[in-house]
């Protein structure tokens, strides 16, 4: 069983900054990519950030250069560090990794249960 929960997003003004969490917790051998996609009202879900176990980096566009991804390995966690926040990033934000369980099984996706995020003056 695997768990992945997130943390860190709340209220923020316009311009702000705020930063989320997520740890994966549970029976867990190796976990490859892990990303943050978010999800509007009305919109489809999309993804925000994804970083590989290389590493490799990929931003959504609108995010590039206000957002930055990370990772500990250690710790299994993957962090969104968002600065100059703007009212179209009010969303619900989802991590989700590719985890392995046990050695020679293959790998599956796992999603958190999402943070909201609002951006309002």
């Amino acid at each position: 069983q695997v768990q992945l929960v997130e943390s860190g997003g709340g209220l923020v003004q316009p311009g702000g900054s705020l930063r989320l969490s997520c740890a994966a917790s549970g029976s867990i051998f190796r976990i490859y990519t892990m990303a943050w996609y978010r999800q509007a009202p009305g919109k489809q879900r999309e993804l925000v950030a994804r970083i590989t176990s290389d590493p490799i980096i990929n931003y959504g566009e609108s995010v590039k250069g206000r957002f930055t991804i990370s990772r500990d390995n250690a710790k299994n966690t993957v962090d969104l560090a968002m600065s100059w926040l703007k009212p179209e990033d009010t969303a619900v934000y989802y991590c989700t990794s590719i985890i392995v369980t046990t050695e020679g099984v293959p790998p599956s996706t796992y999603w958190g249960q999402g943070t909201q995020v609002t951006v309002s003056s």
